[in-house]
């Protein structure tokens, strides 16, 4: 159905070569390699605007964990082992305080895109209610905060430190920490959370160096230069300057309508438009908070936001986002083929019949939100609603209608280059008083890059050795060779990467669990064993693979932007049956106390 509520018959094949004129395009040789690394000449983009760097003493001590990242995968695991006991918890985080990407970004207009009741972390233990169905990202920092705070994480913790070595000393059964701060210290267990959404990347655009305005990335937004504050003060101080932002994912949609309000100028710079369906944001209302508030209840949203988007049999929806809606469309789809049709390729079908639909409601809200209709057409997205991270705004399409907002689309070539004086789009030079890089974060890169590091297990066997073939795991937490050393990431597990924070939660309680069994038992290692290691690997290639970001997409940080993944991203998978069947797997492999896999000593 469309916006106005009339049938209209979708031409499918048409459609099918839209799509794939459109991803032909946006292809390049490069892929990733497209983005340069921070570094050097560029280095400058990584200052901490936000918290100046504190002098110290160098650490020379032993804790029992040490975590390293302090987003929300540091924060709920040394969370659940404070719960268990364990008091000396040592959280190692680049960033001047909690937060992890929330204490990096901090740009006009941020917010979660999944719904704030499941999407923040450890809201019945603080006691917390969030104000809105999706926070803004002062809200987010101050319940990192709330967290550090409640559970005496700040006392040991270590900020503006950089691991900079890791390796496992097999005669004392500990990891030998050392860091950026002249830190050595040593710690019997040691928690990586060292995320995809820290590690800002710049695209690589000839004569990025060379700009003689002003510039920043959004991670490191300049409030000195602009004006305002993350809360949504006017950018006051832009009220005379032409400003360019290049990027129009999730951090572009969620900016550039405060940039819109603000500049005498603004130039978006696209390359492929990001799909925007409604947001709905609203207050929460405390007394149907205080209705629903009672004891286990974010767990139960948290089951339910999976069963109704990720492979479960939900009767409700409590969330009633985005998210859920694609899935019961979805399911609906499929709900309507006769049981002996439900067929892998008929359910594929199905997918795409409900997706089209989806996808032209999305193109539909373009044209009755955009007044010019050139700018409209170049607002759509042409391409399945999974194969970029959906965004949901609404105050996005609007901007365009704002004097001096102008959309600078390239058609799929991206900018040409930087001079100078500002940005050439086929052979245009606009002029520009700052460039604003809305181009995210090092997603496809190698682990050891994005950590820092390259940490060295028994025998000195270096991680991206024992990777080099793919990532093998058990559970996506346990490495064979690496003892005491666990990952908290949703890869290799539930994989759910529509509210990532759910797979953080479960493999924290997991690892507390473990934790405390290895030390009521006086264990002095854990470690999974490599015929349990391979068994789980077998187990993830039974499965039908990634329904996000496939080949035939648009090039995005979901499909390796387009360039065929090597054989090692097979592996980059979650568990066959799906995440609900994993979370309730897991959920019972602790509970049963037997640890099956793992190796105790």
């Amino acid at each position: 159905m469309t916006m106005t509520d009339q049938p209209q018959q979708i031409d499918k094949e048409r459609l099918r070569q839209k799509y794939a004129e459109e991803r032909n395009k946006r292809l390049r040789a490069d892929g990733n390699d497209q983005y340069v690394e921070v570094k050097g000449q560029l280095a400058h983009y990584l200052d901490d605007p936000y918290t100046p760097i504190t002098p110290r003493d160098a650490k020379t001590d032993h804790v029992t964990f040490a975590f390293i990242g302090g987003g929300f995968a540091g924060l709920a695991t040394a969370a659940r082992l404070t719960e268990a006991g364990i008091k000396d918890v040592r959280i190692i985080e680049k960033g001047g305080d909690f937060g992890g990407t929330w204490y990096w970004n901090r740009y006009p207009g941020a917010q979660c895109d999944t719904a704030s009741m499941v999407y923040m972390p450890l809201l019945e233990e603080t006691g917390h209610m969030p104000s809105e169905k999706y926070a803004h990202a002062p809200e987010i920092l101050a319940h990192c905060r709330r967290i550090g705070k409640q559970y005496g994480l700040y006392d040991n913790a270590l900020f503006h430190t950089q691991v900079s070595d890791l390796r496992w000393d097999d005669a004392n059964s500990r990891w030998i920490i050392t860091s950026n701060r002249g830190d050595f210290f040593t710690a019997q267990f040691v928690g990586m959370g060292t995320g995809p959404l820290h590690v800002p990347k710049l695209p690589g655009i000839e004569g990025i160096e060379t700009f003689k305005g002003h510039s920043f990335h959004t991670s490191r937004w300049d409030y000195d230069y602009t004006g305002g504050d993350p809360s949504g003060a006017r950018l006051e101080k832009l009220a005379d300057k032409r400003v360019g932002i290049i990027g129009t994912g999730a951090t572009s949609v969620q900016c550039v309508p405060h940039l819109a309000r603000a500049c005498k100028e603004l130039y978006v710079f696209q390359r492929t438009p990001s799909s925007v369906d409604v947001r709905a944001n609203a207050p929460i209302d405390p007394d149907w908070f205080a209705g629903i508030a009672s004891s286990g209840w974010q767990q139960r949203w948290l089951e339910n936001f999976t069963a109704n988007q990720a492979g479960g049999n939900a009767e409700e929806d409590l969330v009633q986002d985005g998210w859920t809606d694609l899935s019961r469309r979805i399911r609906a789809k499929i709900l309507q083929l006769p049981r002996e049709q439900r067929t892998v390729p008929n359910m594929r079908a199905a997918f795409e019949d409900s997706d089209f639909e989806k996808m032209q409601e999305i193109r539909d809200r373009v044209d009755a939100i955009v007044d010019d209709p050139k700018t409209a057409e170049k607002l759509k997205a042409w391409y399945g609603q999974l194969c970029k991270r959906p965004c949901f705004h609404d105050s996005y399409l609007q901007a365009f209608n704002t004097p001096g907002t102008h959309l600078i689309d390239t058609d799929g070539k991206g900018v040409e280059k930087i001079t100078e004086r500002g940005i050439v789009v086929a052979g245009k030079e606009y002029p520009l008083d700052c460039i604003i890089y809305a181009s995210g974060f090092e997603v496809g890169t190698e682990y050891r890059r994005r950590a820092g590091f390259d940490m060295a297990g028994r025998r000195g066997v270096k991680l991206s050795e024992h990777w080099a073939g793919g990532m093998r795991t058990k559970h996506g937490i346990h490495v064979h060779g690496f003892p005491n050393a666990f990952f908290v990431q949703p890869t290799q597990g539930a994989n759910l990467i529509s509210n990532v924070p759910h797979n953080l939660t479960e493999a924290a309680k997991t690892i507390a669990v473990m934790v405390r069994h290895a030390q009521q038992n006086g264990f002095a290692r854990i470690e999974v064993t490599k015929e349990a290691e391979d068994k789980w690997v077998e187990l993830l290639l039974t499965g039908v693979g990634r329904m996000i970001g496939g080949p035939d997409c648009t090039p995005g940080y979901y499909n390796n932007e387009g360039r065929e993944p090597g054989p090692a991203a097979r592996l980059n998978v979650g568990h066959p049956s799906g995440a609900m069947a994993y979370f309730k797997y897991i959920d019972e492999w602790r509970r049963s106390g037997e640890f099956e896999g793992l190796r105790f000593s």
